[in-house]
């Protein structure tokens, strides 16, 4: 037996529409929207269409309520589903719903972030879910008591979540605070260089190899080697091909666009291409994970007017602290263990938030999917 099957143990679901009235109120007359320049700040959350806007005086709604996006939802995939309780303000881009009776609100939350609202969308591009359709929508309405069973399993994921990513950010600051302590040196303290001085070689990017495949996202035995652009994070990553020009690991900056100065360490044997500059350390001097946590404290700017773009003089003249090498290995093991924590995918908590997320949409499958339904053919 299913887990939902467990838990309803034989009892019949009976289905309705959010338009009845006798299972739902829909709140939308007292939503208002305020123009930001005119809004009084205050403790009040403002609510839009995927988040909260604005913290402001007064309040057009008091108590436990669910916000479905009216227009404007960030993702028609994964519509906009808000909760809010005590007072709050919301504008005309939200519907504000409510259960009653036999139905619990916060049922009602987790079933509708499950829900596939396409077919009742219109709008095109901007897609909108007017009133009229809303009342289409279908619900089941199981026992109430089983509706609160189903959100106690849920609502267990989301406070982990949610735990989690008070700690994530918690962490965050902390590691902030630490990097910004263990990078600031006084002039007496370290001997400052120019990164000129401290790097076997600094050098631009070139064309794209022949050989070599764009968007490649893995090597392959005819294409080993990684081709890095001028991007953040995964976009960095141009594709593959058969030769290398940087045989060492490095630091790569990115030297052009809204993005110039972003700057990431690429392990041995890969080549760059145009607007990337990279960075080989001359290791007896510095490491080239120090190197990388120091350009966090050293103002890397483009040039003046255009579009923003740095050049390898100018990154030559960079000035940097170099402290001892043991020092160096102190301070990079250090941030190593916070970046890692607040960072990876693969080890820190930002993995172990979105395995919880996960967690909470199986169960959410398990548990929210209802017997089929009777009430209209558009469901």
């Amino acid at each position: 037996m299913s887990v939902l099957d467990k838990l309803l143990h034989g009892v019949e679901v009976e289905w309705t529409v959010l338009g009845n009235s006798s299972f739902i109120e829909i709140a939308n007359n007292g939503r208002k929207p305020v123009k930001s320049d005119l809004r009084i700040v205050g403790e009040i959350p403002y609510y839009g269409a995927n988040n909260i806007q604005d913290y402001v005086e007064g309040f057009t709604h008091n108590g436990i309520y669910v916000l479905i996006a009216e227009d404007g939802t960030q993702s028609i995939e994964n519509y906009s589903i808000q909760w809010a309780t005590g007072k709050f303000w919301a504008n005309n881009h939200v519907h504000v719903l409510r259960g009653k009776g036999e139905l619990d609100s916060r049922f009602l939350y987790h079933y509708l972030k499950q829900f596939n609202f396409i077919p009742f969308l219109s709008g095109g591009g901007r897609a909108k879910l007017t009133k009229g359709e809303l009342e289409k929508i279908p619900i089941p309405i199981p026992p109430l008591a089983i509706q609160k069973e189903i959100v106690r399993i849920l609502d267990t994921f989301t406070e982990l979540t949610a735990e989690l990513t008070a700690e994530l950010t918690a962490r965050k600051k902390q590691y902030s605070y630490y990097r910004e302590q263990l990078l600031s040196f006084e002039d007496s303290e370290v001997e400052w260089k120019s990164l000129g001085e401290v790097c076997l070689s600094i050098t631009a990017g070139g064309d794209v190899p022949l050989n070599s495949i764009k968007g490649q996202r893995a090597p392959s035995d005819k294409y080993p080697y990684p081709i890095y652009a001028n991007a953040t994070g995964e976009g960095g990553l141009y594709g593959f091909t058969n030769e290398y020009k940087i045989e060492s690991d490095a630091v790569t900056i990115s030297a052009r666009g809204a993005k110039v100065g972003y700057h990431t360490i690429r392990e041995s044997k890969f080549t760059p291409i145009i607007r990337l500059i990279t960075l080989v350390t001359n290791k007896n001097i510095i490491s080239t994970r120090f190197l990388n946590y120091i350009l966090y404290m050293t103002p890397i700017g483009g040039n003046d007017g255009g579009i923003p773009q740095l050049t390898v003089p100018d990154v030559k003249k960079l000035r940097i602290p170099i402290p001892s090498l043991e020092e160096q290995e102190r301070i990079v093991t250090i941030l190593d263990k916070f970046d890692i924590l607040t960072t990876s995918i693969s080890e820190g908590l930002p993995k172990e938030i979105e395995l919880r997320k996960k967690q909470y949409e199986y169960y959410r499958d398990l548990l929210l999917t209802f017997p089929t339904i009777n009430v209209d053919e558009k469901k």
